[in-house]
């Protein structure tokens, strides 16, 4: 296994501030968690505003949950890209 040409700081960045949205999946190229994230965030609005709020809401803390255990993934070092590399943080060895 090597380590991934994905930049770290990148991936936090994008994983801390779009999180919900599931940019940073995208970016280290898992293309499907991606699209997952952004069909939870989807589903959860859609709920919300069509008046199921108990349901829409589950499903948005469920979306926050993961980015809150992917981004701690990544900022530990022990997040993949689609590759299957580790998202090696600065002075991180394999």
């Amino acid at each position: 296994m090597k380590g991934s040409e994905k930049k770290y700081a990148t991936a936090v960045i994008l994983s801390g501030i779009f999180g919900i949205i599931g940019i940073h999946h995208f970016y280290v190229g898992r293309i499907g968690m991606g699209i997952f994230d952004l069909g939870l965030l989807i589903l959860s609005m859609t709920l919300i505003f069509m008046g199921y709020p108990m349901f829409g809401y589950l499903f948005l803390m469920i979306d926050i949950f993961h980015t809150v255990i992917v981004t701690y993934q990544l900022l530990t070092g022990q997040y993949k890209d689609g590759e299957g590399n580790l998202i090696l943080y600065p002075g991180q060895t394999i």
